[in-house]
């Protein structure tokens, strides 16, 4: 394994180590934190996923790009946006802003915003609020940035046609020999597999602008001070151009469940109405200025649509022995796919309501 302390004397930052300390519930990168000796800040350090992300360059020049863009709004018009804050890279003393080892292992630095809190769930509408506001906040931020001018990072993230390509070509091949223990899940991907079309149809048609999108929309990745006022948005690993709706619908699949996204218990996993229409509430109260109606109208469906694609991806993931998530025990990834369908089944039943509550806070914004 790495030396982590040798790694972070090759970025330009003044820190005579004290710790380097697993730091984190990601999914795909290895993130550290770095205290030192001789100052109070601390740094974030991560290992970056270069299988998952295969051009660190790209993926570092789009996260220069946001950040830069997002310092310099808050510069000239922060009185817009009170506290809100962005990360700052820290360069490689060769000038770049990441390090690949002898092991062809990539590194990257940031500074860590002291005195701030995270969270992996979403516990009170308030706290739903935050996070909706700060996202929000992040694209109206992002919203004059050309979203052609990002590297796509991870091609057809969310393009459910390539989605249910590979779920389809993962049945066929049973690498893992698991297809035969998973019909009920299969068949119920299959059941709505034509419906889930819909954003892409509408993208399609040109019915839907591309923006610039986070594609990461947990509340893990939104800072708040210790009076609970979220104030950053963070792990901008996969932003690049995209749909809106992602970011919405993956923000209340993530955060209005009563149930954790891997939950045994299917019983406990439904569609929080509550949390739902204060995330709603928090987003639209920065985003209504910039979405169209055509996106407004969609917010409830995203929900649903994100849902079913994270889920179909689990399923996939099992199905193939489990290449691409981080798994914790055997059937981990099944485990999250059959969290995902219940969330999506109570979406489904309370899908009227949802639209109702978008509806209801749109005309009041």
């Amino acid at each position: 394994m790495n030396d982590l302390s040798k790694i972070v004397s090759q970025f330009d930052a003044e820190c005579q180590v004290r710790s380097v300390e697993p730091f984190g519930s990601g999914h795909i990168n290895d993130t550290y934190l770095v205290t030192c000796q001789s100052i109070s800040r601390g740094y974030i350090l991560q290992r970056i996923n270069h299988l998952v992300f295969q051009n660190v360059e790209q993926l570092t020049n789009n996260i220069l790009k946001i950040t830069r863009h997002i310092q310099n709004r808050l510069e000239t018009d922060g009185s817009r946006y009170p506290g809100f804050r962005v990360f700052r890279m820290i360069p490689v003393k060769n000038g770049r802003y990441y390090y690949k080892a002898a092991d062809g292992t990539y590194w990257r630095m940031i500074e860590y915003i002291g005195n701030s809190r995270s969270f992996d769930r979403v516990a009170s509408p308030a706290l739903a609020f935050e996070a909706g506001h700060a996202f929000g906040t992040f694209q109206k931020l992002t919203s004059d940035v050309e979203p052609g001018s990002l590297f796509e990072v991870i091609p057809r993230f969310h393009d459910i046609s390539l989605r249910l390509e590979q779920f389809r070509l993962s049945i066929r091949n049973n690498s893992a020999g698991r297809t035969a223990a998973t019909r009920e899940e299969i068949n119920f991907a299959e059941s709505r597999a034509g419906e889930m079309h819909h954003i892409l149809n509408l993208g399609t048609a040109g019915k839907l602008p591309v923006r610039v999108t986070h594609n990461d929309t947990k509340i893990n990745n939104v800072l708040f001070n210790q009076e609970g006022c979220a104030f950053s948005v963070i792990d901008l690993d996969t932003v690049m151009p995209g749909f809106i709706l992602y970011d919405f619908g993956d923000a209340i699949r993530t955060g209005a469940s009563t149930g954790e996204e891997d939950e045994a218990d299917l019983n406990k996993v439904q569609i929080d109405l509550a949390l739902f229409e204060a995330y709603s509430r928090g987003y639209l109260k920065v985003a209504h200025s910039f979405l169209t109606i055509e996106e407004t109208d969609n917010l409830a469906f995203s929900a649903k649509f994100m849902t079913y694609i994270i889920g179909l991806r689990f399923l996939t993931d099992h199905l193939n022995g489990d290449c691409y998530f981080k798994t914790g025990f055997p059937g981990h990834n099944l485990r999250r796919a059959q969290a995902q369908f219940k969330l999506l089944q109570s979406m489904e039943d309370n899908f009227r309501e949802m639209q109702m509550i978008i509806a209801s806070i749109h005309t009041t914004e």
